[in-house]
């Protein structure tokens, strides 16, 4: 318990100093803390526990978000796989990761646009294509890495081909996936926003630049602060489930230590 309020002391400390910055500077454009939390109770959290209006603005853009973020981890651990175990894949796969990669996301949406049309399909789709790389490069790194004595005792028992790689690739690759996806998780929150500022009629992406384009500045940062504290919350449970999922691996590391 002490140790969970010493961690929230910077906090109360931040929300503290931006009370007091924004109360000196008296400007319409940075409301206080406790404008924003009172607006922000007003449009999501007024009932017992969540408004509808959380569940038409937050429901959309969640959904999209966890959607795009799935398929592009799901796309990203498959084709890290094939690359890594295969070097005359990676010879391949290699030069059009690297290209692709590198595109500014804000330039594909024109593209996608143009191919999926203005639907959730455009949306999902530009999410995953931002979250594949991340978590497709910490793959190839932890297939590369593995070391070299799990496989030859995997071939000195003569298991099948598939079976070491769910048996011994994949346990040890997993906590460098794992970590791409912790990455992709906030990421996949950004095009989600940026996906829905473009021809979209809900989500919170939409609410947000509606908010700015019609001078609602308390809603902005309403928005903004939500915003944040889902990343936060996604971040916590990614965390939990994480510790769980690699237990085994943080025992290892202990005991080497």
């Amino acid at each position: 318990m002490t140790s969970f309020l010493l961690r929230l002391c910077p906090v109360g400390l931040a929300v503290l100093l931006w009370e007091w910055v924004t109360l000196s500077a008296g400007s319409p454009f940075f409301p206080t803390p406790y404008d924003i939390a009172v607006r922000a109770a007003q449009l999501w959290f007024s009932s017992p526990l969540l408004t509808e209006r959380f569940w038409l603005d937050a429901g959309p853009s969640l959904a999209r978000a966890l959607a795009g973020w799935l398929a592009g981890a799901l796309i990203g651990v498959a084709i890290g796989l094939a690359a890594g175990q295969w070097r005359a894949a990676a010879g391949y796969i290699d030069p059009p990761v690297q290209f692709l990669r590198s595109l500014p996301k804000p330039a594909i949406v024109p593209l996608f646009l143009l191919v999926f049309g203005a639907g959730d399909v455009m949306r999902v789709g530009l999410i995953t294509f931002g979250c594949v790389w991340p978590v497709l490069l910490n793959t190839l790194q932890g297939v590369r890495s593995v070391d070299p004595t799990y496989l030859d005792t995997a071939r000195a028992f003569h298991i099948p081909a598939a079976r070491r790689v769910v048996r011994v690739v994949i346990p040890a690759a997993l906590p460098q996936i794992v970590a791409g996806m912790r990455v992709t998780l906030s990421l996949s929150l950004i095009l989600m926003v940026l996906s829905e500022w473009l021809l979209a009629d809900d989500g919170l992406g939409h609410f947000l630049i509606t908010a700015q384009r019609t001078f609602e500045i308390l809603d902005v940062w309403a928005a903004v602060v939500l915003l944040g504290l889902i990343g936060y919350l996604l971040n916590v449970a990614f965390l939990a489930v994480e510790k769980r999922v690699l237990r085994w691996h943080h025992h290892i590391s202990q005991g080497a230590s």
